[in-house]
């Protein structure tokens, strides 16, 4: 997520990197400078309500040991007003973070300035090619007649079952499926990688945290008496690792 300061700090370059994202909401970007100015003149005008009660409530003990009980009662009843206008503030100012942690959200991360700009996958630029295209002899079968003739996938049981989408993998189908999972733990442990098996449902802070919440609540599986989501990758357990830590950079 964004930080404030920087939007503020590099507001051209936000906006600039959000149009080559093809963000439509680019008015979010002035509403947050503004809230954020809001939010602060909140917390200036708390400030001076606070600073003025603290120095109200020393008055009232010197004016007790000076035996001037009406003119302490007075302060007291000043106090008083002081903080109900500082509580007045607390919620204004509670009210105006939320609005702008909502704002922020709905901001996403800028693309590198190597990006290149488009709106398709034909905009994109070649950067290294390594070996030759593969092409299909003539009479090759597609991988869906293949699943059929070899009995690798039983989409009608997965229908059945759970719905579309969900294949029921058998055979042979369900060996590849395990051996192909195998291989790459294998070959990436190898490499020096870690093996975890992180847990399947996350909270929502870590939905926040890579960014499936808050505007893809639609698109995940929300178990709502525990307020858990059933994760979509492994992207979102696995970076949740290191949410809210400082990682060194060697």
């Amino acid at each position: 997520m964004l930080q404030v300061s920087y939007i503020r700090n590099n507001k051209e370059k936000v906006e600039k990197g959000l149009k080559k994202k093809q963000f439509k909401d680019l008015e979010l970007v002035d509403k947050i400078v503004a809230l954020d100015d809001e939010r602060k003149s909140l917390q200036s005008q708390s400030d001076e309500l606070l600073a003025k009660r603290n120095l109200v409530s020393k008055e009232i003990g010197a004016l007790m040991a000076q035996g001037k009980k009406e003119e302490a009662e007075s302060k007291k009843a000043e106090v008083t007003a002081l903080k109900e206008g500082i509580d007045a503030f607390a919620v204004q100012l509670a009210e105006a973070e939320s609005a702008l942690e909502s704002f922020l959200y709905r901001i996403p991360n800028l693309p590198s300035d190597e990006v290149p700009e488009g709106k398709s996958a034909e905009d994109n630029k070649t950067i290294r090619q390594s070996g030759a295209i593969p092409e299909l002899h003539h009479g090759a079968v597609p991988h869906w007649d293949l699943i059929t003739q070899y009995n690798l996938v039983d989409f009608q049981t997965g229908v059945k079952i759970t719905g579309s989408g969900f294949p029921v993998y058998k055979g042979k189908g369900a060996r590849l499926q395990r051996a192909l999972i195998q291989y790459f733990l294998d070959y990436n442990t190898a490499a020096g990688y870690t093996e975890y098996i992180p847990p399947y449902v996350v909270n929502a802070a870590s939905a926040f945290g890579t960014g499936q919440l808050p505007d893809k609540e639609g698109q995940m599986y929300h178990i709502g008496a525990d307020e858990l989501y059933l994760i979509p990758t492994a992207e979102v357990p696995v970076t949740n690792i290191y949410r809210d830590e400082i990682i060194p950079s060697s």
